[in-house]
């Protein structure tokens, strides 16, 4: 939820409300993504934005969604 918040720019204050956690939250978060280099922060616009990496990893969660929910039908249909 995070990166997708930032994707087109985001502050704290937005990040933490489309994301639904708390300020301290919220900065544990950041930092690890920042260290992981998946978003970085821009000085003069005080935004956050995902970099090229978090958006790699953010198809990647989201094929490994598709993949487990194609899975389940599957399973499903085995099991009827």
């Amino acid at each position: 939820m995070i990166l997708d918040s930032v994707s087109s720019g985001a502050t704290k204050t937005r990040i933490m409300y489309q994301a639904y956690l708390s300020y301290t939250q919220l900065k544990e978060y950041l930092a690890y993504l920042e260290q992981g280099e998946m978003i970085k922060y821009e000085e003069g616009t005080q935004l956050y934005r995902i970099t090229e990496k978090g958006r790699k990893l953010m198809h990647l969660y989201e094929e490994i969604g598709e993949l487990a929910s194609s899975k389940d039908v599957a399973m499903a249909k085995i099991v009827i």
